[in-house]
């Protein structure tokens, strides 16, 4: 289980995240939405002791990442599919990390059929590597250590058709045998197919949370959407014209 709690990051005046709440259980994939820059890989850096909260707490499994022993025997993380040694083969990048985790060298070969890359691909250095074989790559290493938690920032970058139908198969079987699984991406419709849970993110802020069906229902029920333009009150006029209820958002 993720817990984030109150979370908020600041860089001087820039709040990069503003009070973000939300839990992500056992047995379920929760997809992470919004745009670039709406707080998404701040929050999950902050998740895996890469960044450090201004305010408020996460804790997986109920403890902090940074007092996690051994932590990737127990959370699998890929934020970065380019964040290895670009000097490296791939196996090798396996095999480093399975010797870290105390892991035999049987499991990189595991990982490597696991996500479709040959021993010929496994061989070449990450630099000869596109983005699809990074992510794949990224994918093995967040596997590696048979982890309870999977926390992935836009797996899907750089994937095709194929790649990103085998991604989906492979997270869901992953979350049906118990897994945890929190997946951003700023792709709502590549989400909506996998995951159970949602969680929209704008400017820091939590907009909307809830399973695929709750969600749907307030899109064709109760749902709003925040607007704004160089002349607001003659933007509301108009709307209220229309037929549209607008609320005026309180100013910051």
């Amino acid at each position: 289980m993720i817990q984030v709690d109150h979370l908020t990051k600041t860089y001087g005046g820039f709040t990069a995240v503003d009070d973000v709440s939300f839990t992500c259980q056992p047995g379920r994939v929760t997809g992470f939405l919004g745009p670039n820059g709406a707080g998404k890989t701040t929050t999950m850096r902050v998740m895996v002791g890469l960044t450090l909260p201004t305010r408020g707490q996460v804790t997986i499994g109920g403890h902090d990442f940074r007092h996690i022993p051994n932590p990737g025997r127990h959370v699998g993380v890929l934020l970065d599919a380019s964040a290895q040694h670009a000097g490296r083969t791939g196996r090798e990048i396996l095999a480093l990390g399975a010797t870290t985790m105390g892991l035999p060298s049987s499991r990189v070969d595991q990982m490597l059929e696991l996500v479709g890359l040959t021993k010929s691909e496994a061989k070449r250095r990450l630099r000869n590597y596109s983005l699809g074989m990074k992510q794949r790559l990224g994918i093995a290493h967040a596997l590696l250590g048979d982890p309870s938690v999977l926390i992935l920032d836009e797996p899907a970058n750089g994937l095709d058709p194929a790649g990103i139908r085998w991604m989906r198969g492979l997270l869901k079987g992953y979350a049906d045998r118990g897994g945890t699984v929190l997946l951003s991406s700023h792709l709502l419709h590549e989400v909506e197919l996998i995951a159970d849970e949602m969680i929209l993110i704008g400017n820091g802020r939590i907009v909307a949370q809830g399973d695929r069906a709750s969600l749907m229902a307030s899109r064709v029920g109760t749902a709003s959407t925040l607007v704004t333009s160089l002349d607001n009150a003659a933007l509301s006029a108009a709307l209220e014209a229309a037929g549209h209820p607008v609320t005026p958002r309180a100013a910051g």
